[in-house]
């Protein structure tokens, strides 16, 4: 063949590509390569919240509404900030009473679905604009020693008992206030009794002991956010122990002490949290320096149900001066929320001295919390 008589070829991929564009494209191909509408919040809240909660978020004039329950704020961080998307979209879901609170609430299951839920949510949270405050996704479970970064409204009652060597039952009852966007001052009363061994008095009795009962060291503390975001927050915190207690009974240290720490809060993937916290304590000449971190998981039971969150707490200290010895304890616990509204928690664990086992005692511990700005502690039961 002469080159003049050659037809140019046409290359299998190019026709393969004429082809495609020249066949219909099925609907649900198209459908799935059309960018979906983003839910207007605005105008849902509009739609289905602003008749009550008032098109600002201040709430609806009373002479507008059927009921008298007080309708809240949603313009005041104190209370916007406080609780995460997550609760405040179930209560939206499925009315008032799935958290404790009033049936006035009612439900918008059928109304709206979830991607229009968090819309709405998106829009209520543009009411608070103050960004200084620390949102409540990031006040994740309290463990049983680690300072938390965020700054809170709590009761703590906690006990300890020894499960070998000398008795002990010590208690601690706590209180934690919150003032402005990122503080929190806090007041920890000690108390209970404990057994210090002492020498035989009977040939056939064994060791005699003496039982203190009394108040252990009172503590006084401060902590302030520094920084946070939708995920991470950093505070900083100082702890003053004054000397109340009485170290021959074996019930406090009898001593000043002061105790400067950081604390760190992390949200993870799949429920997950974690925290950090570290810091010193001055006991007199003595310096002792201590690291606490903590690696937990929020379960809920079906849609709006009991939390379970189980923790794995590590404890380490160990003294500044040259040849000190460090200690290290490991404290498996859980957390569940007792009551529909979820603000009255229960925490039970167990202290394991991985260092110097022989000389310090394994420790069952349980705390009762009470969140008292969510509600009293007998409400949303």
């Amino acid at each position: 063949m002469r080159a003049a008589d050659a037809q140019p070829s046409l290359h299998p991929a190019a026709l393969l590509f004429i082809v495609s564009a020249l066949l219909p494209v099925p609907q649900s191909l198209e459908a799935s390569q059309t960018p979906q509408a983003v839910p207007d919040g605005m105008a849902l809240y509009e739609a289905g919240c602003a008749s009550c909660h008032g098109s600002d978020g201040r709430g609806a004039p009373a002479d507008r509404i059927a009921f008298e329950d007080p309708l809240p704020d949603l313009t005041d961080c104190s209370f916007a900030s406080r609780e995460p998307d997550a609760d405040w979209i179930i209560v939206s879901k499925a009315g008032g009473p799935i958290r404790g609170f009033s049936d006035v609430m009612p439900t918008f299951e059928e109304a709206f679905d979830d991607e229009q839920l968090q819309a709405v949510m998106d829009h209520i949270r543009t009411f608070c604009t103050d960004r200084a405050w620390p949102r409540g996704e990031l006040n994740l479970p309290r463990p049983l020693f680690t300072e938390k970064a965020y700054p809170e409204d709590e009761w703590v009652w906690t006990t300890g008992v020894n499960a070998e060597g000398a008795g002990a039952v010590i208690n601690e009852l706590l209180y934690e206030k919150r003032f402005g966007s990122r503080n929190q001052i806090e007041v920890a009363l000690p108390f209970g009794f404990a057994e210090s061994p002492t020498a035989p008095v009977r040939r056939d009795a064994g060791p005699a002991s003496d039982w203190g009962v009394g108040l252990g060291d009172i503590e006084v503390g401060y902590k302030r956010a520094l920084v946070h975001n939708l995920a991470t927050i950093f505070s900083f915190g100082t702890e003053l122990k004054l000397p109340t207690g009485d170290e021959e009974r074996g019930i406090g240290e009898g001593e000043f002490r002061l105790e400067p720490f950081l604390a760190l809060g992390q949200i993870l993937p799949g429920d997950g949290f974690f925290h950090l916290q570290a810091g010193a304590e001055f006991l007199g000449e003595t310096t002792e320096g201590f690291w606490r971190a903590v690696l937990g998981r929020t379960f809920t039971s079906g849609e709006f149900g009991r939390s379970w969150s189980p923790m794995i707490e590590v404890l380490g200290s160990a003294g500044l001066a040259e040849g000190s010895r460090s200690q290290w304890d490991l404290v498996p616990q859980m957390q569940v929320t007792l009551n529909t509204r979820q603000h009255v928690m229960l925490n039970v664990g167990v202290r394991l001295p991985l260092t110097d086992s022989d000389a310090r005692s394994t420790q069952f511990l349980a705390y009762l919390l009470w969140d008292w700005f969510d509600g009293g502690l007998f409400d949303g039961w």
